[in-house]
């Protein structure tokens, strides 16, 4: 039996709980064959990241990283099967340098769950401490 897509609200929930920091309320959302590509790394598609349990990993990593990340001023849409959310992150390095940059995510969706997030942010220098 095929589920209700997401919504618009549901994302905002979702966003909620990635402030949160509530990993399991955040997973909550996601299939368990997801598929992460992440804002930064070696390949055209940043990092890709697949399944659940390593997105957990990586997404609990950020808030280990940064104890304050926040995705601030979140806004959502949904169309069928695809979905756009946009956000401005900010969050503190050890170091003390922290980032403040918009950013948006893509999603794929199917029967109920985010089958695929592509996370986009701007590319800017680090705010010294």
């Amino acid at each position: 039996m095929t589920k209700p897509q997401l919504t618009a609200t549901d994302l905002a929930a979702l966003f909620d709980a990635f402030n949160r920091h509530d990993i399991d309320g955040v997973m909550a959302f996601f299939a368990s064959d997801c598929v992460f590509n992440a804002v930064g790394g070696p390949d055209a598609c940043g990092t890709r990241i697949e399944g659940a349990e390593a997105i957990a990993a990586a997404f609990s990593g950020v808030w280990g990283a940064m104890a304050d990340a926040h995705w601030d001023h979140h806004s959502h849409f949904v169309h069928g099967d695809r979905a756009v959310s946009e956000w401005t992150f900010s969050g503190t390095n050890a170091d003390g340098t922290r980032i403040e940059a918009e950013g948006c995510d893509l999603f794929t969706l199917s029967d109920g769950k985010i089958v695929k997030k592509q996370a986009f942010r701007k590319n800017r220098p680090l705010i010294a401490a």
